[in-house]
């Protein structure tokens, strides 16, 4: 404990703590152990602080948190919520032994038919294939409270959260994502975690949920090195 919370301490040194954005910016920065990360981390919503409080909402109100893949689900925090934990793959095999799609785009379909994600914290960390299907399924009506995307890679992944990002954005779904290469399992998982930590303290009395009043992220002036890449 004594080490995370050192961590952090010197996360808080580089990243401003203003907002609640901020904290995901910090939470992705101790992620990746890299202070420039925070410039790379974008929010649909109607400010840079909704998808945020979306998320915290959420997990406020014990929705399901549902992970693409098995590491995501691992690291999420089993403290401080009291949601369902859940994994797309391992859904949806026989989807995908007959259409030929990847396993985990065909498990986040399989889920959605079910109407899983409706309403939840929607994770994917590491498949571009599931944050391509999961817009698929927003743009056919799905609705989940929150989206956290950071599938990483050199085929797709980029696009992949580029169109999460569209797809979100044209549809009124808040969601969380990234830009450029990297990201991964740890990353989704640390922003996932930090939503838990909102609520947690929005529980407490020690944050506000309510909206700021803060320009939009669309308007608002970048930060230094927030490029659209």
């Amino acid at each position: 404990m004594d080490i995370a919370e050192t961590s952090m301490d010197r996360v808080h040194e580089l990243v401003p703590q203003e907002t609640l954005a901020d904290r995901l910016r910090a939470k992705a920065v101790h992620a990746t152990g890299d202070p420039e990360f925070q410039h790379l981390v974008r929010f649909a919503g109607d400010d840079e602080d909704e998808p945020v409080r979306a998320g915290a909402r959420a997990v406020l109100d014990e929705r399901p948190i549902v992970t693409d893949i098995t590491m995501v689900k691992a690291g999420i925090t089993g403290r401080g919520h009291d949601c369902e934990v859940r994994k797309a793959i391992g859904n949806g095999a026989e989807l995908a032994a007959e259409t030929g799609m990847t396993r985990t785009a065909a498990a986040v379909l399989e889920l959605d038919r079910e109407g899983v994600y409706d309403g939840a914290i929607a994770v994917v960390g590491n498949a571009p294939t599931a944050a391509l299907a999961l817009s698929d399924c927003i743009e056919d009506g799905t609705r989940p409270a929150v989206v956290v995307a950071t599938p990483v890679g050199f085929v797709k992944a980029a696009d992949s959260r580029k169109r999460v990002r569209k797809v979100c954005a044209e549809h009124g779904v808040p969601a969380v994502t990234n830009v450029g290469r990297r990201g991964g399992s740890g990353l989704a998982a640390g922003l996932t975690n930090e939503l838990v930590h909102v609520a947690s303290d929005a529980r407490d009395g020690e944050v506000s949920l309510e909206a700021s009043g803060l320009a939009s992220d669309e308007d608002a002036e970048p930060r230094d090195g927030e490029g659209d890449l």
